[in-house]
């Protein structure tokens, strides 16, 4: 920001899928995109420094979710690597909200991560639906401005325990639409977004996002939604969408008051405008970002628009509303 430019209402830092492992290189799940698990913290400490030297501090950090890679449960070594990056990320002044995304239960229960320090409901927060463990909330960062966290595995398989009702409601929506053995596997489905890597929104945490909206309309709020899966097929490619996401664009475009959703998941990024008028900003992932670069920004808020800075494969980009 230059001194000519006005200052913006409040700006964040964003960066997603760190999946820090103590590892050697290795490669993605298709064997074709190097994944730098043990450089990924050093570029999470670079991304720290900047947000911290900021001429205006930031009001708060998003991490998008895969804090830590899958790696770590096979190593036992799970809760460390958890600690290297808070630690990292607990050199910032401001908090730091966390989605959950897959990696965040490929290593840790659901009743576990709620007792870590990846759950950031603040205590000044309204709380989400009604099951504890979901993390969605909402807060305002300033005035006429909302932010709303969404928990895109509410529905899924994926950290909770095989008799519980969510974990059947979710094996059966999974096997109704994936006949594979390998529930991970896309190969030959008509919808490829169901797969167990990915998961969805439950009613509860619908009907509970319809009336967070419903206020903000009431307000005159303008409002980011963030969630760790895109819930747009134009920021997305085909697979890595939330599962049920056309519900959670129904309720978005029933309401006048979003103007961006922000989402990781999909390590290349994407981006598009929709119909609505709704911004979908899908941020490149650390993980696959080669050590001399790197993939994180700051989002300057103004009245009219947002202005994301990027660091390394991030672009710059003006988003008007």
């Amino acid at each position: 920001m230059t001194a000519m430019e006005a200052a913006p209402l409040f700006s964040f830092g964003v960066i997603t899928d760190i999946h820090y492992a103590d590892a050697e290189d290795g490669y993605d799940f298709s064997g074709c995109r190097r994944r730098y698990y043990r450089q990924s913290l050093n570029l999470l400490q670079n991304a720290v420094e900047a947000w911290a030297t900021e001429r205006v501090p930031l009001t708060f950090v998003l991490q998008l979710g895969d804090s830590i890679d899958g790696l770590n449960a096979r190593s036992g070594e799970a809760e460390g690597a958890l600690e290297q990056v808070l630690a990292a990320l607990g050199q910032l002044s401001v908090p730091v909200h966390h989605a959950w995304g897959n990696h965040e239960f490929y290593n840790f229960s659901r009743a576990h991560l709620v007792h870590t320090g990846l759950n950031s409901r603040p205590a000044g927060a309204v709380a989400g639906p009604p099951a504890r463990d979901c993390q969605a909330y909402h807060f305002s960062p300033a005035a006429q401005f909302r932010v709303v966290m969404l928990d895109a595995y509410d529905l899924s398989i994926l950290g909770r325990e095989p008799d519980s009702p969510r974990y059947q409601e979710s094996l059966r929506l999974l096997r109704e639409k994936n006949p594979n053995d390998n529930l991970n596997s896309p190969a030959g489905l008509k919808e490829p977004r169901f797969v167990e890597f990915n998961g969805g929104f439950s009613q509860g945490q619908l009907d509970w996002f319809n009336e967070v909206l419903k206020f903000s309309d009431e307000n005159q709020e303008k409002v980011i939604v963030m969630g760790h899966l895109p819930i747009h097929p134009d920021a997305s490619d085909r697979v890595c969408l939330a599962w049920n996401y056309e519900d959670a664009l129904a309720v978005i475009h029933s309401h006048q008051c979003v103007v961006c959703f922000l989402a990781g998941h999909l390590h290349d990024g994407g981006y598009c405008l929709d119909s609505h008028g709704v911004h979908h900003l899908t941020l490149e992932g650390v993980i696959e970002t080669p050590p001399e670069s790197n993939a994180f920004g700051i989002i300057y808020v103004y009245e009219d628009k947002m202005i994301l800075k990027g660091g390394g494969r991030i672009s710059d980009r003006v988003m008007h509303f």
